[in-house]
């Protein structure tokens, strides 16, 4: 797509970029017409999705429950499949995901898993360096140019045989405040997805390797119905063939696993499978039952995926998704290996390969990690117990799942070092976010945006549907909360913790958020307007 410099200037209100950076090989005048044409678009029917969002909500406050829906019964019930999956995603059995950072790129592409997602959502701070360098970083991938030497002279190269690429755009709801169409702040989905199919998806069409994307944090059948025609368009202003680029969507908010069937529907000519995100959707579970003291979930670390909810949805995702001809894909496992005391890293790998087994009996085709030593520990299991190259002959057509089964809240405690544990995440995340790293490794866990949210919504209903007891039966107040972000505030800033110097700003934010009378939709909204 060839757009001259006079298409930018008819439009002088096109406005990209940040007075401190340049990225002119980035941000040519073409790209950020093509970006400006997506916007102009569909930014409408976005922000009408996001109304849409906030009205279920205001529904979900005053009492309803999320349920199937009445109006799609015929696409439930009919017979129909996705279209065909590619060749280079048909074994996806590993998956390695991270943040659009230059030497963790290379890493991942030489990890051995089958799959990268590169990824501009939850676990990249979304500085504007940091996205513009991301889309630099694998476009130099894309054209196998990419290389890094680190200050110690170690140097990096992607060697053969390299994961497939697929990467993870903002979702809908997160604004790039450095991008301005007509007045307006354009939508971080628009700029990571926009500038990342202009300058790569030709090349990756020519090779028979997509584009690919992920999709987050969908709620409904008509959001993936806008994803599909972005890419439609896209296409063709592009001239790629019609479906080259594929979508995977995770499933990663409680109103979406209503509409599964809706979903694979609705992306049908492209869709290739769907994805247990199971953080963010523990997250979403407390989200949309934020006014229901009756819905509360244990700590954190007691909400496992074999309690009965998550069983139900993660079965339930494998059941349509084979029904439809489309990959399941499993969970996260975000251990680190702990080096130096190897009682406690076999204990941390025993809850992967256990965490493998079950998703890989269950179904799954194909599990995710956070690093690459544990590739070939989840790849072993998934050899073992999956010979062919995915399960889509397993049907489970065994599985009956209710509505009540998928909002049932687990049973459990709240202790007062699961309490501790969430007042120190969500601050060392959120300290460490607005520093600009989004990916933090915090007592051997590899934590993005989606655990911060977890901590920081339990902290609130916690404090607001109390009074509640931890599980010696002292009380859960406003004082203790106070006391601990106070406390772990002071030891983030005698650290060498990442985020260590925004740790007053983090707690600050936090202690606010956590006061409201309402709980906020998510973190990274009211942060991004502390993101330098």
């Amino acid at each position: 797509m060839a757009v001259p410099q006079s298409a930018i200037d008819r439009h002088p209100d096109v406005k990209f970029g940040d007075s401190r950076s340049h990225y002119d090989d980035i941000l040519t005048p073409a790209a950020i017409a093509f970006v400006a044409d997506l916007h102009r678009r569909f930014d409408a029917r976005r922000l009408q999705l996001l109304a849409e969002r906030t009205a279920r909500q205001q529904r979900y406050d005053a009492g309803d429950l999320p349920d199937f829906r009445a109006d799609t019964v015929e696409i439930r019930e009919g017979d129909w499949t996705v279209g065909p999956i590619p060749a280079a995603l048909r074994d996806r059995r590993v998956e390695i995901t991270g943040p659009v950072e230059r030497k963790m790129i290379i890493n991942a592409l030489n990890s051995g898993a089958k799959v990268f997602m590169a990824d501009f959502e939850d676990s990249s701070a979304p500085t504007w360096a940091n996205q513009m360098d991301g889309q630099r970083n694998l476009r130099d991938a894309v054209d196998g140019s990419i290389e890094f030497t680190s200050p110690e002279g170690k140097h990096y190269q992607v060697g053969d045989n390299p994961a497939v690429l697929v990467v993870r755009p903002r979702g809908w709801h997160l604004p790039e405040r450095h991008a301005e169409v007509d007045g307006d702040v354009v939508a971080g989905a628009f700029v990571d997805f926009g500038l990342f199919a202009f300058h790569n998806a030709k090349r990756l069409q020519e090779r028979d390797r997509g584009p690919y994307f992920y999709l987050p944090k969908l709620q409904s059948m008509e959001e993936a119905a806008l994803w599909n025609d972005v890419m439609t368009h896209a296409e063709g202003a592009l001239g790629l063939p019609r479906a080259s680029m594929k979508a995977t969507v995770l499933i990663e908010t409680l109103p979406a696993v209503f509409q599964m069937h809706e979903i694979l529907h609705a992306l049908r000519e492209r869709v290739v499978g769907l994805n247990c995100g199971r953080w963010d959707y523990i997250f979403s579970y407390l989200k949309t039952f934020r006014a229901h003291a009756d819905r509360l979930l244990p700590e954190r670390g007691q909400v496992a995926m074999t309690v009965p909810f998550l069983k139900a949805y993660s079965e339930l995702l494998i059941q349509t998704c084979h029904r439809r001809g489309a990959f399941a894909m499993g969970g996260m496992a975000a251990q680190i290996p702990i080096r130096g005391d190897e009682a406690a890293n076999e204990a941390a790998m025993v809850k992967v390969r256990a965490d493998k087994l079950r998703e890989v009996t269950a179904g799954h085709d194909g599990t995710w990690v956070a690093h690459p030593a544990l590739v070939p520990i989840a790849q072993a299991v998934f050899d073992e117990h999956m010979p062919t190259p995915n399960q889509l002959h397993v049907t489970r057509d065994d599985v009956r799942v209710t509505r009540d089964a998928l909002i049932a809240p687990a049973i459990g405690t709240i202790t007062r070092q699961g309490f501790d544990n969430n007042v120190e995440v969500c601050l060392r995340y959120t300290a460490a976010w607005l520093d600009g790293m989004g990916c933090v490794p915090i007592h051997h866990l590899m934590e993005d945006a989606a655990t911060a949210e977890i901590a920081r919504s339990q902290l609130w209903q916690w404090l607001h549907h109390g009074p509640l007891e931890f599980s010696d039966h002292a009380p859960i107040t406003g004082a203790l909360f106070d006391h601990a972000l106070a406390s772990h505030c002071h030891r983030l800033k005698e650290s060498q913790h990442p985020g260590a110097r925004r740790a007053e700003e983090a707690a600050a934010l936090i202690a606010a958020l956590t006061h409201a009378e309402e709980l906020r939709d998510f973190l990274t909204l009211p942060a991004y307007e502390h993101l330098h």
